[in-house]
C-alpha cells in the first residue's frame, strides 16, 4: 500500500492538470459540455491499479478540480457523472469482453447520462433529455479517443517495464 500512495497521488495530480487544461478549451454547445481529459488518467488507473484505486483517485480529483475551478454544484454534476460512468466501466471490464475503448466510451456515455439526470432534478424540467442524442454522440466520440490514448499510454508502460526500463 505504501508504494500505490505516491502512485495514485500521481495520477490524481495528472488528472487535476489535464481538468485544468481542459478548462482553458472553449467548447461550443452544450454548457458544460466538456472532453473528459481527466478520464486518461482515470482510465488508465483502473487498468493498472484497479476499481477502487480509480475511484478514489476519481474521488480526488473531483473534490480538488471543484475546489479549485468549480463550485458545489459542479461537484455534484460531476460526482453524479463520474459515479454512474465508473460503475459501468467496472462492469465491462470485469467481463473482459470488451477493450478499452469501448470501456471508455460507455463511461464517457454514462458520465453525461448521470449528468443529465441531475441537472433535471436541479433545473425541474424533463426537457433536458433533449439534450441527451447529442451528450451520447459526443461521450462515445470523446471517450473512444480517451480509451485509444489510454491504451497507447498502458502499451508503453507495459514495453517500459518489461524491457526493464528501455525504452524504444
Amino acid at each position: 500500500m505504501s508504494k500505490k500512495v505516491p502512485l495514485l497521488g500521481m495520477f490524481v495530480a495528472f488528472a487535476v492538470i489535464l481538468s485544468y487544461v481542459e478548462s482553458c478549451i472553449p467548447v461550443l454547445g452544450i454548457p458544460g459540455m466538456k472532453i473528459g481529459l481527466a478520464n486518461l488518467a482515470i482510465i488508465i488507473v483502473l487498468y493498472l491499479e484497479g476499481t477502487k484505486e480509480a475511484a478514489v483517485c476519481n474521488f480526488v480529483r473531483i473534490l480538488i478540480v471543484g475546489f479549485m475551478f468549480g463550485n458545489l454544484f459542479s461537484i455534484f454534476f460531476a460526482l453524479a457523472g463520474a459515479t454512474l460512468s465508473m460503475i459501468v466501466m467496472v462492469i465491462m471490464k470485469k467481463t473482459n469482453k470488451f477493450s478499452i475503448m469501448i470501456v471508455s466510451m460507455f463511461g464517457g456515455i454514462f458520465h453525461n447520462i448521470g449528468q443529465i439526470v441531475v441537472a433535471s432534478f436541479v433545473v425541474d424540467n424533463y426537457y433536458i433529455f433533449g439534450y441527451l442524442p447529442i451528450l451520447i454522440l459526443t461521450g462515445a466520440v470523446t471517450g473512444a479517443i480517451i480509451g485509444i490514448v489510454s491504451r497507447l499510454v498502458l502499451d508503453r508502460i507495459d514495453k517500459f517495464y518489461n524491457n526493464k526500463g528501455d525504452i524504444q
